[in-house]
């Protein structure tokens, strides 16, 4: 499946995303039937994939109001599925936690609610981290490949350093990695990031957010590049000018980010990894399952990404991200012709306060 396909067809990459997603809360859910030998409890393998349904529908639901707001305006047959969007997930919720209670069986109560609990922590690992990918996806496909990237670089870095180089044990949990190999890849990846984003920022069609236009009934990727992707001139510090003999260096402001995702691919990324090895241990298995022979299970190959994506949506939320004048559109459309007159009227007197707007003559 080539980027075009995937820009000019979200749909599926939200697919794509769910369909991991879904494999990775198999494994784990498959993990503690296993090892709580629950197989015989009422009710729980349906409620568990249940569960995942509602979650599902809540958040894969808020990504459809967000990003295609305007299409589902268009179909009023949905336009009720949007408006209590909300409402209708805690009722889905709600009447599996009404089936979950009415399962309870009196000498299985403490296992039934260790299951209860797996299942929800297993759903806050991989429906919302995945939902979050969608979310950076959707920012522009700059924010999906420069991190998924990063923490593939670091990962193959790591190895490479540490076989060659390793002497130094890191950590228990993973006894073949080393400090050599920590240091070493995390240098190799911030490089990486460096100069990947370099390549990636002089496109429009990976700086682009999603956006839908209605007038063409189609997403389109083309856009005027924000300031975050437009080449500056940056002064060199002092001490880099004897090294480099540059003064100035002309570079995207993008890549200045880079940094900050690649380091975090490079220094907390790994814990996830790490994360991932304590759990096999306490568990007393060698991988989540055998999906990808000699490799384990997807959540053998996503537990870093998982924990990647969760901060660069924070990053963008925290540094990148302002007031989303599209998305404001979109929600005005929503409301009833007088409350949209409403707001146009006191937009209007705002803009007339601050001198933008002249005042009518008509008042």
């Amino acid at each position: 499946m080539s980027f075009s396909t995937l820009r000019r067809n979200p749909l599926l990459v939200l697919l794509c995303v769910l369909s991991i997603q879904v494999k990775c809360f198999h494994e784990i859910i498959t993990i503690g039937y296993r090892v709580y030998h629950s197989y015989d409890l009422p009710w729980f393998r349906s409620l568990s994939w249940y569960f995942l349904l509602c979650v599902n529908y809540f958040f894969y639901g808020e990504t459809v109001a967000d990003y295609f707001g305007t299409f589902v305006q268009r179909r009023e047959q949905l336009q009720f599925l949007i408006r209590y969007h909300r409402f209708i997930s805690f009722a889905l919720y709600l009447a599996g936690f009404c089936m979950f209670v009415l399962s309870l069986v009196k000498k299985h109560y403490r296992l039934q609610f260790y299951m209860f609990a797996w299942t929800h922590v297993t759903l806050l690992i991989t429906v919302t981290q995945s939902h979050l990918v969608i979310q950076n996806l959707f920012e522009g496909m700059i924010w999906f490949l420069v991190p998924i990237s990063s923490v593939i670089c670091n990962d193959i870095a790591a190895y490479i350093f540490g076989f060659f180089f390793g002497r130094t044990p890191l950590i228990k949990l993973s006894p073949k990695k080393t400090w050599e190999g920590f240091i070493g890849g995390g240098i190799s990846t911030v490089v990486f990031g460096f100069i990947f984003s370099y390549f990636l920022a002089q496109h429009q069609y990976f700086v682009c957010p999603v956006e839908y236009k209605s007038e063409t009934n189609r997403f389109v990727t083309e856009c005027e590049p924000l300031e975050l992707f437009q080449m500056k001139k940056y002064s060199v510090p002092l001490l880099l000018r004897a090294v480099l003999r540059w003064e100035t260096v002309n570079m995207y402001p993008f890549q200045m980010h880079s940094i900050a995702l690649s380091t975090f691919a490079s220094l907390i990324g790994p814990f996830g990894g790490f994360f991932a090895s304590g759990f096999k241990r306490a568990f007393k298995i060698k991988d989540f399952a055998d999906t990808i022979p000699g490799h384990g299970g997807i959540m053998d190959r996503f537990d870093c990404q998982y924990l990647m994506a969760t901060f660069v949506h924070v990053y963008i939320t925290s540094f990148i991200r302002g007031p989303n004048p599209s998305k404001l559109l979109k929600q005005l459309l929503v409301l009833q012709p007088e409350q949209q007159l409403n707001v146009y009227k006191t937009l209007k007197s705002h803009l007339v306060e601050k001198g933008i707007l002249q005042p009518s003559l008509r008042g």
